[in-house]
């Protein structure tokens, strides 16, 4: 048997399933280089997203991208959970997140904010598309070809919940300019962008001990994390923040 590689260095470990990984698409994206990959696993094929040749996501473990949407859901006051929230995904990924949102009724409209238009692509006309077919033609999904960094300072939408899972969240990041999403400045747009008692809800590959801090100094409330463990190395986050004012 061929020895599998040794694992693309980062924290965003996610999962990640043994086997020789094979490239199915290479593009030049908005920072860099962007690769899908298949790999195959014990309980079948396992697709990857490689970043300027670093492991950023894959499909073999959704848990803390569906507790990304279902806390968001969870921390709304029973009234905006009531009256179909409508929730801002930002970042395509693998599709989870979006997935596991649409599958809910209780949401409203479901935007997805995904600045690489290769990532589009595997979900529409790629093997993604397993993942969210069904939810690509839901009437209540919008997939806006964008860069959040420049949507959440510039736009005039408003929503109940904004469910983030850029990167690998707040402490380390592939490309660098994702790391101003999480500085005072980028949570401030965040913030503008929520209706009052709307939730901030923020994906993290592993435990931040200063984020909380960080959502509270940007004047949110509520500040909490949930954890997920993965089955190598430290455990997912959700980090869980509402605006009140």
């Amino acid at each position: 048997m061929t020895e599998p590689p040794a694992p693309v260095p980062g924290p965003a470990a996610r999962g990640s399933a043994p086997g020789t990984p094979v490239t199915l698409d290479r593009r030049e994206g908005a920072e860099g280089e962007i690769a899908l990959r298949r790999r195959g696993g014990p309980d079948g094929d396992v697709w990857e997203i490689i970043v300027n040749g670093t492991f950023l996501m894959d499909t073999s473990d959704g848990r803390s991208e569906r507790l990304l949407v279902d806390a968001a859901m969870r921390a709304l006051p029973e009234e905006r959970r009531a009256a179909r929230p409508s929730v801002l995904i930002g970042g395509l990924g693998v599709g989870f997140s979006l997935a596991h949102a649409v599958a809910d009724d209780r949401w409203g409209r479901v935007v997805v904010v995904e600045r690489e238009q290769a990532v589009i692509d595997w979900h529409h006309e790629g093997p993604l598309a397993r993942v969210s077919k069904s939810a690509l033609v839901d009437p209540r999904t919008v997939i806006l070809h964008t860069d959040l960094l420049e949507y959440v300072r510039t736009t005039s939408d408003r929503y109940d919940a904004m469910c983030l899972d850029i990167d690998n969240g707040p402490d380390w990041t592939v490309t660098e300019s994702n790391g101003s999403l999480y500085a005072e400045e980028g949570l401030a747009a965040c913030k503008a962008l929520l209706n009052p008692f709307g939730v901030l809800a923020v994906w993290s590959a592993q435990p931040s001990p200063t984020f909380g801090d960080a959502l509270g100094n940007a004047g949110f409330s509520g500040v909490t994390a949930e954890e997920v463990p993965v089955a190598r190395g430290v455990p997912d986050v959700v980090h869980l923040a509402v605006r009140t004012a």
